[in-house]
């Protein structure tokens, strides 16, 4: 029987409090954090909201960082930006874009400018 059937036929049976994330993963287990909650980062004129939602953890030179997708939202309507996902809060620039920075390898890197309106990203040249 594996351990985790046997734990949790023993957790069903007598109760278990949760363990610490930090055993599972000296027990060799890989932890998965909760994703974290979405959250507003910045507003534009009208209403227009730019919010963090998705996550995804990232490491490098032995140092752990979260890099957030960014959406755009209006009144009821939400844009999720496509495949830019950053460790920075994004700038509003003016009523129609942002400056957001692609992260990877928790660093910062190229900045895109993003229309609010349709959430495309584009390159920004030096």
């Amino acid at each position: 029987m594996s351990a985790r059937l046997l734990a949790a036929l023993v957790c069903g049976s007598f109760g278990c409090a949760d363990r610490p994330q930090d055993s599972a993963a000296v027990a060799g287990e890989r932890v998965s954090l909760p994703a974290p909650a979405d959250s507003l980062v910045a507003t534009a004129a009208g209403g227009t909201e730019v919010w963090f939602t998705l996550a995804r953890s990232d490491t490098a030179d032995g140092r752990r960082c979260i890099n957030r997708a960014i959406e755009i939202r209006h009144g009821g309507t939400r844009v999720p930006v496509p495949l830019l996902y950053t460790g920075e809060t994004p700038e509003i620039l003016n009523d129609t874009t942002l400056r957001a920075r692609l992260s990877n390898g928790c660093r910062p890197g190229d900045a895109y400018v993003v229309d609010l309106r349709s959430g495309r990203p584009v390159r920004e040249r030096p």
